[in-house]
């Protein structure tokens, strides 16, 4: 199949297709929450990253929390948070976090953070304190975590398994050939390990996201999700990549619609318990589903 059949490539400054537009989130769930967010401050990425699913997510009580500070010391080129010099870590931050999903009414939370390479722990005890703040407060509330690299040190990775959330995810984000210009700092295979070590280790979810658009071909995706399936991730989430600004990498292609519908069969077919893939789709989409 050409690359003709499955992308729409981009000519600068084209609207995004039909396709991408979404509807502004609406609904009396969507409403009290989003009053309770702007009241109380809260934190959550669904707001500070416009996230295209933030009702229907809401609607469903799920939401995502970043912890660690919004400032990462990696430079990822697709990423929009703020590279740099981090601040003293806010050892209040596990409160707070469970103090906002008990305040949401949360079901479903999922945490996630910047990098922390400053760090001798890289944030991991950090990690561990927000999700265990979590379960005191809210002890009916199912979490993910969806965790950095942690530079593949199994002494960081082992407390993210030792306080048990229901599904650890880590995205790989693109194929192994964008790698070092996507991620720069990352490594595809490192990625591969930590899934690997989750599930050898007892993790009984284990889930990876992929973005679509960089520049990546039909091969290199359906490599990627084998790569996955091969270390045994359980879920797996595949959206179109969108250009945070003008400094980060472009968009290469707009993926279509069909294109997405045969890489969700691909990785049915290889044995993935879901695949979330669409356009839409992000890190957590949906994620509720994924602890079953």
């Amino acid at each position: 199949m050409s690359t003709e059949t499955i992308s729409k490539t981009i000519p600068e400054r084209q609207p995004k297709p039909k396709w991408l537009r979404v509807k502004l989130p609406t609904g009396k769930k969507y409403t009290e929450l989003r009053s309770l967010v702007d009241k109380y401050s809260l934190n959550t990425i669904c707001t500070s990253g416009s996230c295209p699913n933030m009702g229907e997510c809401w609607g469903e009580g799920t939401a995502t929390f970043m912890i660690l500070g919004n400032i990462c010391t990696r430079s990822c080129g697709f990423c929009g948070v703020k590279t740099g010099r981090p601040e003293v870590l806010d050892w209040d931050e596990p409160e707070k976090v469970a103090r906002s999903i008990k305040l949401m009414e949360i079901k479903h939370a999922v945490l996630t953070s910047v990098d922390r390479d400053d760090l001798k722990d890289m944030g991991s005890i950090m990690w561990s304190e927000t999700v265990k703040a979590v379960r005191r407060m809210n002890p009916e509330t199912t979490l993910e975590t969806l965790i950095p690299d942690f530079q593949g040190i199994e002494q960081h990775i082992d407390r993210i398994i030792d306080v048990a959330p229901e599904v650890v995810s880590h995205n790989i984000e693109t194929v192994r050939r964008l790698t070092r210009e996507v991620r720069i700092q990352a490594k595809y295979d490192r990625s591969l390990g930590v899934l690997k070590y989750l599930k050898d280790q007892g993790q009984r979810r284990t889930k990876s996201g992929i973005m679509l658009g960089l520049g990546e071909t039909r091969e290199e995706v359906i490599e990627t999700l084998h790569d996955l399936r091969a270390n045994d991730v359980d879920v797996v989430t595949i959206g179109q990549y969108l250009q945070p600004s003008k400094k980060h990498l472009p968009v290469k292609q707009f993926i279509l619609p069909d294109q997405f519908k045969e890489y969700e069969a691909i990785g049915l077919d290889l044995g993935f318990r879901h695949v979330e893939s669409s356009a839409l789709v992000r890190s957590s989409y949906k994620a509720q589903k994924h602890i079953n």
